[in-house]
């Protein structure tokens, strides 16, 4: 069987229950505790947010230590550090980084939180990336020996070296985070209990897994209800969830999609049996294909190239369970802001269509198609003679 360690947020004292480990096993951030029960095919780890925000504090406290003593600064000590909000998402793309980097497992499932949250999360490596690029462009960096003369020149300070070096590593960190996301064994699980108000949160999920280029492979309905009780109560809930998993079904069956169901123990979970018990029959991988020749992960579309027939380029993006009414679309520079409901991300504009003009654009099928008209002054065309 397959190695899977399961990465989490949650603290110690809840995985500890669930998973029935022993008390005290997942006390220490990224320590993996094999879950009783299961051959050691499954172990747990836990990313401690409190931990990895102390540990990055003091690090950047020593790297600045120079600045630190000449404004007469007292440093904080590790143990009076607390950490802020957010700090949960950098230390979890770090254990994701860590775990994925060990290349001691043959699945990682990383357990996330609310799907807003799990998707910012997510988005992430990216958008600090692109911040980086636009306020420490690596282009610019002047030579060493320059940078004193080029300061008397501009009456300002240049940037230190150490400055640079931090944000490469900064680079380099969240470059591979945003590989291992952008895998093409990368994908996502939805996962949902059917009702009439979780349809539109799924739908937006969805939605936003597509902005950001991630392939779904499943959607679990969780806590199904059994068919057939006596109670009225319960009957009517039970024929109220099959109502919404038809739904699901035909929706996200029609995108490749398959929706698993888990049934309602009608008790929390605890230790292998029951996990056995919620999913005996074994998990298989199908994340949806990639339309319209994109690259799982990647989000960047493909160019058509349709000068010859209608002077026109056409950039295809993959944008599937999005509506017109909900997409907001603004060229920047040589960027294209895309927005679905409370997501954004910005595109760099392939090479061919940054010298093209907007002139269009339609979402078809779960796919956006921006048409581009080659702009005269950044694309001359050809003269006679």
């Amino acid at each position: 069987g397959h190695r899977t360690l399961l990465l989490s947020g949650e603290t110690s004292a809840t995985l500890e229950a669930v998973l029935g480990t022993d008390a005290g096993a997942l006390g220490e951030a990224m320590a993996a505790a094999v879950v009783p029960g299961t051959d050691g095919l499954l172990c747990a780890a836990r990313a401690d947010s409190a931990e990895h925000f102390r540990r990055a504090a003091v690090a950047l406290q020593e790297r600045g230590s120079k600045v630190l003593g000449m404004l007469g600064a007292e440093p904080l000590e590790e143990d009076e550090l607390t950490e802020l909000p957010g700090s949960g998402a950098f230390a979890m793309l770090g254990a994701l980084r860590s775990a994925y980097a060990a290349g001691e497992w043959d699945t990682l499932v990383v357990d996330l939180p609310h799907a807003p949250d799990a998707l910012r999360v997510l988005a992430l490596p990216a958008q600090l990336r692109r911040y980086l690029r636009r306020l420490l462009p690596a282009e610019r960096q002047a030579a060493r020996a320059l940078r004193p003369t080029l300061a008397q020149l501009a009456g300002v300070p240049m940037p230190t070296d150490a400055l640079y070096s931090a944000a490469g590593r900064w680079e380099d960190g969240l470059a591979a985070v945003q590989g291992v996301l952008e895998s093409s064994r990368t994908a996502a699980v939805l996962v949902a209990e059917p009702g009439a108000l979780a349809g539109k949160s799924l739908r937006q999920a969805r939605a936003g897994l597509g902005l950001y280029g991630l392939p779904l492979a499943a959607v679990v309905a969780n806590r199904v209800l059994p068919s057939g009780s006596r109670e009225p109560w319960a009957a009517s809930a039970a024929e109220g969830q099959q109502t919404v998993l038809k739904e699901w079904r035909e929706e996200y069956g029609a995108q490749g999609v398959p929706v698993r169901e888990l049934p309602r123990l009608g008790r929390e979970p605890r230790g292998a049996d029951d996990l056995r018990s919620l999913a005996p029959e074994p998990y298989e991988e199908t994340p949806d294909p990639a339309p319209s020749g994109s690259a799982p992960g990647s989000g960047t579309g493909t160019v058509e190239d349709r000068l010859a027939a209608d002077g026109l380029l056409v950039w295809r993006l993959a944008l599937p369970s999005v509506r017109k009414d909900e997409l907001e679309l603004v060229r920047r520079g040589a960027e294209l802001i895309l927005g679905v409901g409370p997501y954004r991300r910005v595109h760099p504009l392939p090479a061919a269509v940054r010298r093209c003009r907007v002139v269009g654009a339609s979402l078809e099928a779960g796919e956006l198609r921006v048409r581009c008209e080659p702009d005269p002054a950044l694309w001359p065309r050809g003269t006679d003679g």
